[in-house]
């Protein structure tokens, strides 16, 4: 007989060592681009005074710049990021799909078209009322993509969901134009940021945005272990004791409020969702309990460091971020639909 063989906590504690160091490594990461983030500006501020903002601010130009400026911006680029990011890892698990991103999907169009109909019909809103709505239009979207799935055969499989999200995107943005077409003042309004730009935010719309993320972020990592099972399939899931009908609802929850807020905040931005999932599954390959925390890190430092070259790429001029994602992950979703969706 073969006697059983059991990991005792410290060894348990051993295996996760590195996984850990990995995370505290992709902070320090993140914090470096950060900090160069806010080097860069029209201005030239020096480092030092940069530095002297956070600990004796003084109410001068450079460092009211530095606060009011670039500190939001680079905030909301880390927020919006993260977010993203986090909801792909969760669309990609619940559905067990690798094509599963808010944009491939329409799910950030639908947002885009809910934000854009309000600012048509009544004018410029608060960023409350234009989250709220993204919500909705977000929600709604992945409800009707879920159904169009549903109806193709087989099921809500991986590849009817992908034809299903790019139909509806599809049509949605076409709405989208008709309602810029007919109205020059919406068009004006919101133009840069339909392609995605982290130009021109301040704190105060962070600080809005803020609690909807984290609420998003805080049941997203809450359901680590549940998107864990549900990855390995919604039999397996039912089978292990999980009641998948409510790991859905409340999964759906969250990628709904990290969405939205992020349309809310930035615009539509693409391939996040999509990229960051599948670099984290190089190194981490099933355990969502680790990938959800990775995700957020590495969706944060992708946008950061797609911002620092749409800033510096063109100068003066500045491109919006969404452009530079979309360079980034255009080219991995043709290898995505050419490899796993065909297996």
């Amino acid at each position: 007989m073969t006697k059983a063989t059991t990991v005792s906590p410290r060894g348990l504690k051993k295996r996760q060592m590195p996984t850990l160091l990995g995370l505290v490594l992709g902070l320090c990461i993140l914090l470096i681009c950060l900090v160069y983030s806010v080097t860069l500006g029209a201005a030239d501020i020096p480092l030092d005074k940069i530095l002297a903002s956070f600990i004796a601010f003084d109410g001068s130009y450079e460092h009211l710049v530095v606060q009011t400026v670039r500190l939001p911006r680079v905030l909301i680029a880390i927020l919006v990021g993260s977010a993203l990011a986090v909801s792909g890892a969760l669309m990609q698990g619940l559905t067990r799909n690798p094509l599963a991103d808010p944009g491939i999907l329409g799910i950030e169009s639908g947002a885009a078209l809910a934000v854009v109909a309000t600012i048509f019909i009544f004018g410029s809103s608060s960023l409350s009322v234009l989250t709220i709505v993204a919500f909705l239009g977000a929600g709604v979207t992945a409800t009707l993509v879920y159904f169009l799935g549903s109806l193709g055969r087989g099921g809500a499989t991986p590849l009817n969901l992908t034809v299903a999200g790019a139909a509806l995107t599809a049509l949605i943005s076409s709405l989208t134009t008709a309602v810029l077409i007919l109205s020059q003042r919406t068009l004006e309004e919101i133009r840069f940021w339909l392609a995605g730009s982290l130009a021109g935010r301040d704190s105060n719309i962070l600080l809005q945005a803020l609690p909807f993320v984290m609420v998003g972020l805080v049941v997203a990592f809450a359901l680590g272990r549940q998107i864990t099972t549900m990855s390995l399939g919604e039999d397996v899931a039912k089978g292990l004791g999980q009641k998948t009908a409510w790991i859905k609802i409340v999964t759906a929850i969250s990628v709904v409020l990290l969405a939205g807020s992020s349309v809310a905040l930035a615009g539509p931005i693409g391939f996040i969702g999509l990229v960051v999932p599948h670099m984290v599954k190089f190194y981490i390959k099933a355990d969502y309990r680790w990938i959800l925390p990775y995700s957020a890190v590495l969706g944060a430092i992708l946008l950061l460091v797609a911002d620092i070259a749409a800033r510096l790429l063109l100068q003066p001029q500045e491109l919006p971020v969404g452009v530079m994602t979309a360079l980034i992950g255009a080219p991995f979703f043709v290898y995505l639909a050419k490899s796993k969706v065909k297996k």
